[in-house]
């Protein structure tokens, strides 16, 4: 039987790991040296790279937990943190049976998903107009 044309993996079971976690940290050190170099941001799907089971964890618990935490209630919830490193932040979006369906590390100063869209402010300022124009008259 030949082996031309078929992928091998080296996945490693145990406590062992793949060898995906060390490489991906340099990456994120490399990111956010470029963040605060040039000012360039950058997002890394988590689940776009093959990792060996527990390689997430792994690569989540080297992150750790920062100050900031914040719940996003929108298509479903999304929970997003910086991570113990400032201007590392870890997204995770849930369906309704609260199973991730995306996670993403964005090396930003915020994440995108946390700025207020010029549209809905434009719609609050709208709101806020109305309501003060109506206890102006009242």
């Amino acid at each position: 039987m030949s082996s031309v044309g078929i992928t091998q993996f080296n996945i490693q079971m145990g406590d062992e790991l793949t060898q995906n976690v060390q490489p991906l940290l340099h990456e994120i050190r490399h990111a956010l040296a470029a963040l605060l170099e040039s000012g360039k941001a950058s997002i890394i799907d988590l689940r776009s790279i093959p990792l060996a089971p527990g390689e997430e964890e792994a690569i989540i618990e080297a992150l750790g937990k920062g100050e900031i935490n914040a719940r996003l209630e929108a298509l479903g919830p999304s929970d997003i943190y910086e991570t113990r490193f400032a201007g590392v932040w870890l997204t995770s979006h849930y369906n309704e049976d609260h199973v991730v369906v995306s996670r993403f590390i964005e090396i930003t100063e915020l994440p995108a998903i946390l700025r207020s869209q010029r549209e809905d402010m434009a719609g609050a300022l709208e709101t806020l107009n109305e309501e003060l124009q109506k206890q102006a008259t009242s």
